[in-house]
């Protein structure tokens, strides 16, 4: 292979990567907002809400799938992205937590908005990004994802997601699928209670079957709660406590945005009860497809959620997108249907058709569905 050959082979790869990029864009925004006030509060949501809502409806669907069996260099400059953004995103929090307290001319309510921006940003980003490093078998990577995870005092969520959601995704003892009918503002304060119950007693169960006590040094909570208690640190240290009280606000808008993409993934969807306790394999079908284009660039993929759950180990360029055939198809990307979960009437009016002619097309044989969920397991408190 020739030296031409080989550039251009790199610049291909970079070249396929670079939409993938586009989360960069949003830091300077922040920026922007954190400088001038007023109605540039508006930039980052509007960038990540409205922006690549309307980038979904100019650009469509994007339907290909790469190979599965791509190597692992071709993926450099995709793995890049989630790698760099937990430096960044750092630097952005604190810089942000140094300027923001002092800066004279932000009105309180103004310094709130800056933070809510940037909450939008590592709750959009960070978080979906620590959801594909977590995945990955490299313990750099494992702990930047813990990293991005402590920035927005959401530790738990990797023990959560890895141990609890993967096992019982689309059943009733998994606490983040929505149940048919359940409005996000009910789902929400649920799912704060119960997924931390749900990791923590997760963690509990795998000590106690090395009969090691829940103190253990090797639980991951000691970890957790030592990073959160860091960046709290340094956020009083930077910004005193107004910075703690900013830096408090930009988790929970964080935490916010990734309970809403919670909420849409699996809303109504229920993997058949074998009896004794056991489920049938998940399957595409037991999480809602996007294959929106704009949006998947953003999420890196994420709504290609159906091949997540069905094969978890893949990274994201090479997440397979479905048809309607093989898996539910949602009506808009995330954005718009995040947008869509916040008003729960018309959440039912766009959704519940949609779960009733799933259920129709793969468990026909389920005539009553409130009596087949009664029946299910319950999620154990």
């Amino acid at each position: 292979m020739t030296n031409n050959t080989v550039s251009q082979s790199r610049f291909t790869k970079l070249g396929s990567a670079l939409p993938f990029w586009l989360s960069l864009g949003l830091v300077p925004l922040a920026w922007i907002s954190a400088l001038y006030g007023g109605w540039t509060l508006l930039i980052v949501p509007v960038a990540t809400w409205y922006l690549f809502s309307a980038l979904d409806a100019a650009l469509g669907l994007n339907t290909d799938n790469a190979d599965v069996n791509t190597d692992e260099a071709a993926l450099y400059w995709h793995k890049m992205i989630t790698i760099i953004w937990a430096p960044v995103q750092f630097m952005l929090l604190v810089s942000l937590l140094w300027y923001v307290p002092k800066a004279a001319h932000l009105e309180t309510l103004e310094r709130i908005g800056v933070f809510f921006g940037l909450g939008v940003i590592t709750g959009t980003v960070g978080i979906n990004y620590s959801h594909e490093l977590m995945h990955q078998k490299s313990k750099m990577e494992r702990w930047l994802a813990d990293l991005l995870l402590a920035m927005v005092l959401y530790s738990h969520f990797r023990s959560e997601h890895m141990l609890v959601h993967h096992r019982y995704v689309a059943t009733p003892r998994d606490p983040v699928t929505a149940r048919y009918n359940e409005g996000f503002h009910r789902y929400y304060p649920r799912v704060l209670r119960q997924c931390w119950f749900s990791a923590f007693g997760a963690e509990k169960a795998m000590l106690a079957r090395k009969s090691l006590p829940w103190t253990d040094r090797s639980n991951p909570f000691w970890r957790y709660w030592s990073l959160q208690a860091v960046f709290f640190a340094i956020a009083f240290a930077l910004g005193g406590w107004s910075g703690v009280g900013l830096f408090v606000v930009q988790a929970g808008v964080a935490i916010w945005q990734l309970e809403l993409v919670n909420y849409i993934e699996h809303y109504g969807l229920t993997r058949k009860h074998l009896g004794d306790g056991k489920y049938e394999h998940v399957q595409p079908r037991h999480s809602w497809n996007a294959a929106h284009k704009a949006s998947n660039w953003l999420l890196i993929n994420l709504q290609r959620h159906s091949d997540h759950h069905y094969k978890p180990d893949r990274r994201f360029p090479v997440l397979q997108t479905y048809g309607p055939d093989e898996a539910p198809q949602l009506p808009f990307g995330y954005p718009v249907m995040t947008m869509l979960a916040m008003m729960p009437p018309l959440w039912r009016r766009v959704m519940n058709p949609r779960v009733r002619q799933w259920r129709e097309a793969y468990y026909p044989e389920v005539t009553d569905w409130n009596a087949y969920n009664k029946a299910q397991t319950p999620h154990p408190r």
